[in-house]
């Protein structure tokens, strides 16, 4: 894998698990609207991921040689409105928004599965974070090597013990 593929893989993470935050947090402030511009109380929102550039599994043989380690990152594929959890209803005839009946309709948000799913959202996040500063130390590592070695090839006094010193 390349060096920069594994910077790009986790940046796409933390990218999308950004924007998730973003719309769990507008999905909690929406708890209590109750009128939207199209007229109903507010949906919650949903978002979804799926793999950057998906290689069909035939290709992966093929390539599998010239490039071993396959991974293109996460990208947002769409966000969509909860449909399948129905709104809460309350009795509140004195509200503007209640039905004949005296009812209002709430959105359809649960403060704790958002709070979950935040949380979620969060370790997601820090995991893509770890990952890539993981990857930038990797790095940092490989270029303090080859430039040791480079004072050892020309005979310098750094050079193979500071190598072996530096794995520890």
């Amino acid at each position: 894998m390349a060096l920069f593929q594994a910077f790009n893989i986790s940046a796409s993470g933390m990218t999308a698990e950004r924007f998730r935050t973003d719309i769990i947090a507008e999905n909690i402030a929406n708890v209590n609207t109750t009128s939207t511009e199209s007229g109903g109380p507010y949906r919650r929102k949903i978002v979804n991921f799926a793999e950057r550039k998906v290689t069909p599994f035939s290709q992966y043989y093929a390539t599998a040689s010239q490039n071993p380690a396959i991974g293109n990152g996460v990208k947002v594929t769409s966000v969509k409105e909860d449909t399948e959890t129905d709104f809460v209803k309350e009795y509140d005839p004195s509200n503007p928004d209640a039905d004949a009946d005296g009812y209002v309709s709430y959105p359809n948000v649960n403060t704790v599965t958002e709070m979950t799913n935040l949380i979620d959202s969060t370790r997601a996040y820090e995991a893509n974070a770890t990952a890539f500063d993981a990857t930038k130390s990797m790095a940092t590592f490989h270029r303090k090597t080859i430039i040791k070695s480079k004072f050892y090839e020309r005979g310098q006094k750094h050079g193979y013990h500071t190598i072996v010193w530096s794995f520890f």
